[in-house]
């Protein structure tokens, strides 16, 4: 059977080339909303932090009517870190639309993206976004998206692609580059025609291969996923069972189906072959699991997911403030919303430490698990985590680290100091090409090279710079790495921050706090450009005299604090040192707070 009037397909892109947007003016051309309605800019992403940050975070799922024709849509994110989400989504289309931004051409991303959807055979429509752009070089860009396909060893049908040219801001598209159109009817035209409608058997026994999770207060585990043969019926009984698990089948009843229409969920009794449907009641559902008749359990194959590639350690916050702040602050609740999230995220590790209130969690890269803690932060959990280190592999014998990917676009004239920059983080450049009064570098570096550089390569660049990385392979370790040029500037005393002594610490380096603010001792409050641990006492008082008064103060003056993000606090984490996570701030701190001991403890790290 095929399923004529469906199509399936995923928007694929590097991060920023306008996916979201797209889908937005999608939805809007195929009459998600009213004509009156007032609606968001980037309404798929619903989440808080992926509005705050404007990035895609999670897969999501959409439909529009074409004609006669419904067109089920996922948005994946395009940032790196994220491609978990964009690996087990494309098993649930049969198509893409392959978005790539009229300047800045093909990026990491877009191959990493593109490599994944060819070797499914899927079929790809070409877009050319943003051609509204005033320095758009369309054809340049075409050229390079052949390039990619020919270096991806495409097949014959996936190079004769349709091309089309779009502005996903203003809704046009055209298939001429020289004309803008008035709608995006030549989009939604080739996607049609060229992405196959989904096929399958529909007499055969039920089988849907479950690609994303969700959660419902009211029904317990949803699983996402396409039919793939049969017809699967409200309270039908299934089981489930998993292509790279040796398990016993897990039992469940349906007890509700929802298809997407626009952005809402309808309830339906039946879905057939091709519909991208959710499914309630199957409580144990994880991401791979396959839902089949339970008299013909044959699980469909789930492609392995890639290795995370970053490591970190979380635990149970131990400084003096524990427990002043968060909701959920011992080790059982952070192990249960840890595992909670390694069964939503299928590209992330979690695994038990060394001690009983410790966990590893591993992940693609830095982002990844900064949206991991802050996302636990906002719902209320009180914890610390350590500095990221990389995952270390031993390849026949050799010691072997994961390499990324890097292209930096620069001003010509900061192109010395990146080249300079990335030599001293084992950085090899493999190929420097023009781009107009910019030059596009393209660097293999170690995954732990690129810790904490961005801020540096924004400051190097003068704010210019565009970079991105992303993961190549493992191969053999390209030795020392100096990660921090500076040092640390450590409270001496638990107290509260006073201006007199802020005052004469800001003398040693910029401080991370201004006055009034709780410390303790072995919280690292400033930087030391020097290089060297220096310990502050930013609680000292001014001693009243005979001669002077303690209101004498007030002509101090401090010089504006160093606000670090949660990116940056992470960034900036040495080996000894810990970030500490609270719902209401982040905190800086050695592992060993006595000033004494952890002296002690350095000197003998120095002798040995």
């Amino acid at each position: 059977m095929i399923n004529e009037k469906i199509r399936n397909v995923a928007i694929i892109a590097h991060v920023d080339h306008g996916k979201t947007t797209l889908v937005d003016q999608m939805l809007k051309q195929g009459g998600a909303f009213r004509s009156n309605q007032s609606v968001a800019e980037r309404v798929m992403d619903s989440n808080d932090l992926e509005r705050e940050r404007g990035i895609t975070i999670l897969a999501k799922n959409t439909s529009i009517h074409y004609k006669d024709y419904k067109i089920n849509v996922v948005d994946t994110p395009g940032h790196a870190d994220f491609g978990g989400e964009v690996e087990r989504i494309l098993k649930m289309v049969n198509g893409v639309v392959l978005l790539v931004d009229s300047f800045e051409g093909t990026m990491p991303q877009t191959r990493f993206v593109l490599e994944h959807a060819l070797a499914l055979g899927l079929s790809v429509v070409v877009v050319i976004n943003k051609m509204d752009r005033p320095d758009a070089r369309p054809k340049e860009v075409v050229d390079e998206v052949l390039e990619l396909f020919m270096d991806l060893n495409a097949t014959d049908e996936q190079l004769d692609s349709p091309i089309v040219y779009c502005s996903a801001r203003t809704g046009t598209a055209s298939l001429d580059p020289d004309s803008r159109g008035d709608d995006l009817a030549p989009l939604l035209d080739a996607i049609i025609a060229h992405i196959p409608p989904p096929e399958g058997d529909e007499t055969a026994p039920v089988r849907m291969l479950v690609s994303a999770l969700d959660y419902s207060d009211y029904v317990g585990s949803i699983g996402i996923g396409r039919v793939e043969s049969g017809v699967l019926k409200q309270g039908q009984q299934v089981v489930l069972v998993n292509y790279h698990e040796e398990r016993e089948p897990i039992r469940a009843k349906v007890s509700n189906i929802y298809q997407f229409e626009g952005l809402n969920r309808i309830a339906v009794e039946s879905a057939t072959v091709g519909d991208i449907v959710c499914v309630a009641g199957v409580e144990g559902v994880t991401i791979g699991d396959t839902l089949c008749d339970p008299d013909a359990p044959d699980p469909i194959e789930f492609p392995k997911i890639s290795e995370p590639g970053v490591e970190m350690t979380f635990m149970v916050n131990n400084s003096p403030f524990a427990g002043k702040e968060g909701k959920f602050v011992t080790s059982r609740h952070l192990r249960a919303r840890l595992y909670k999230e390694a069964v939503k995220d299928v590209s992330l590790r979690v695994s038990d430490g060394d001690s009983a209130d410790s966990f590893v969690v591993c992940g693609r890269g830095e982002m990844h698990l900064s949206i991991l803690i802050e996302n636990m932060r906002r719902e209320g959990y009180e914890f610390q985590v350590s500095m990221p280190k990389v995952v270390i592999k031993e390849i026949d014998g050799v010691k072997c680290e994961p390499i990324d990917r890097l292209v930096a676009d620069v001003p010509e004239e900061s192109v010395g100091i990146v080249m300079e920059k990335m030599g001293q983080r084992k950085g090899e450049l493999v190929s420097m090409t023009p781009k107009g009064s910019r030059m596009r570098l393209e660097f293999s570096v170690p995954s732990r090279g690129l810790f904490g550089y961005k801020s540096e390569f924004l400051t190097d660049t003068k704010g210019e710079g565009i970079m991105n990385a992303v993961f190549d392979k493992y191969d053999a370790y390209r030795g020392e790495i100096n990660r921090r040029s500076v040092g640390s500037l450590i409270a001496h005393e638990t107290g509260e921050s006073i201006t007199y002594g802020l005052f004469n610490a800001q003398e040693r380096g910029p401080l991370f706090i201004g006055a009034g603010v709780p410390v303790y001792q072995g919280m690292v409050v400033g930087e030391s450009p020097r290089g060297d641990d220096i310990v502050v006492n930013v609680c000292k008082r001014k001693q009243l005299t005979n001669t002077r008064s303690s209101a004498s103060d007030d002509a101090l003056r401090l010089v504006p604090c160093k606000q670090l993000s949660l990116e940056q606090a992470i960034e900036f984490l040495a080996d000894d040192e810990l970030l500490e996570v609270t719902p209401h701030s982040y905190r800086i701190r050695k592992r060993i707070l006595d000033t004494e001991t952890r002296m002690k403890e350095w000197a003998k790290n120095r002798k040995n």
